[in-house]
């Protein structure tokens, strides 16, 4: 069977509208200070978060289990344009950042061959920002692997950084 494209798959694809403007959205997103609060799916906490937040620049950051298990995940950027998108390679790795392979970590992932993950924040004003999530796996797989549900949790742990963020202002 011949490789699909990124023209040829559905993508992964999750939004959320939250009740926050633009700039305090881009900040949780973009500062390891706030990642480490919302980064894994519920359940899951994120001791450690590293980021050169440029074009060419890496992010490095671990999310631990509820039973202590730690998976390290990388991305570099590729593109960002402040406030409105950052386009990324998104990838499983060491706590070094080297990539490796999901399957050593007892995961099922499946990306799409040269597909970058795509962020969008878009100002709906009265303080709404949406964010649109575009991962590099088929939306059937990640539906069926739960990287969906995770990306939901993770939506819902933003919604409260947020929250936080807005009542510390």
């Amino acid at each position: 069977m011949a490789e699909k494209t990124v023209s040829e798959v559905e993508r992964m694809v999750v939004t959320r509208v939250f009740d926050a403007p633009r700039e305090l959205v881009w900040k949780a997103w973009t500062d390891p200070k706030y990642i480490m609060q919302w980064w894994g799916p519920k359940g899951f906490t994120s001791p450690a978060c590293e980021m050169d937040f440029r074009v060419g620049g890496k992010l490095l950051c671990c999310m631990k289990s509820p039973d202590g298990q730690e998976f390290w995940n990388a991305s570099e950027f590729h593109e960002i344009i402040p406030q409105e998108k950052i386009v990324s390679s998104m990838y499983f790795a060491d706590s070094k950042g080297n990539k490796i392979d999901p399957a050593t970590l007892g995961i099922e992932h499946e990306a799409i061959e040269d597909a970058f993950d795509v962020t969008l924040f878009e100002d709906l004003g009265n303080g709404q920002t949406r964010l649109t999530f575009i991962g590099n796996e088929p939306a059937e797989s990640a539906k069926n692997s739960g990287q969906m549900e995770g990306w939901n949790q993770i939506l819902d742990k933003i919604a409260d950084v947020l929250a936080e963020m807005k009542q510390a202002k």
